[in-house]
């Protein structure tokens, strides 16, 4: 079963600009591979679209803290709160229609609790000179693991309205 057999395109996109308005976190929603299914991206931070338009932060930054922590929900059925690499922080709601993974939804882009931008790693990683990614590093918001984890359950609860609202059927 795809996501947009659940629900329509558009009301995932809404729910990606939703947690983005409520949160100011770069939200995506994602099929079980671990790809977008939108293209709307709301950039959290100037750091991050960066580190993603180089292809070593896309495949050894992004692309694996995603895949690990949505790996992490996936198994204990639950919202993984984690930092990525570069020290940001990666919230990962699974979707379930029943015993199915059918994807998830990510939100990050803000620094948790008291952590900090690892710019030894991203430089090291994606060869952005150590400065400009200190530079591109400023400002970024941070977020409280009790914040972080109030909106997990939001997006838990929004998950679950849509699945409540479609009725989804087995194929």
């Amino acid at each position: 079963m795809k996501l947009t057999d659940i629900a329509s395109l558009e009301k995932w996109v809404g729910l990606e600009k939703d947690i983005n308005q409520r949160s100011g976190l770069d939200a995506n929603v994602f099929n079980p591979e671990g790809y977008r299914i939108s293209n709307l991206k709301n950039w959290a931070n100037r750091l991050c679209p960066a580190i993603k338009a180089t292809d070593k932060g896309q495949s050894f930054i992004c692309a694996p803290a995603h895949m690990n922590i949505a790996a992490q929900a996936m198994r204990t059925k639950q919202p993984a709160i984690e930092e990525c690499d570069a020290g940001m922080v990666k919230i990962v709601v699974p979707i379930f229609v029943d015993v199915e993974f059918v994807g998830a939804v990510g939100a990050c882009g803000f620094v948790l609790d008291d952590g900090e931008v690892d710019s030894f790693l991203v430089n090291k990683m994606t060869d952005i000179d150590e400065e400009k990614v200190e530079l591109l590093a400023e400002g970024i918001p941070f977020i409280t693991s009790a914040k972080a984890q109030t909106l997990s359950l939001y997006i838990t609860e929004r998950v679950d309205e849509i699945l409540r609202e479609s009725g989804p059927q087995k194929p």
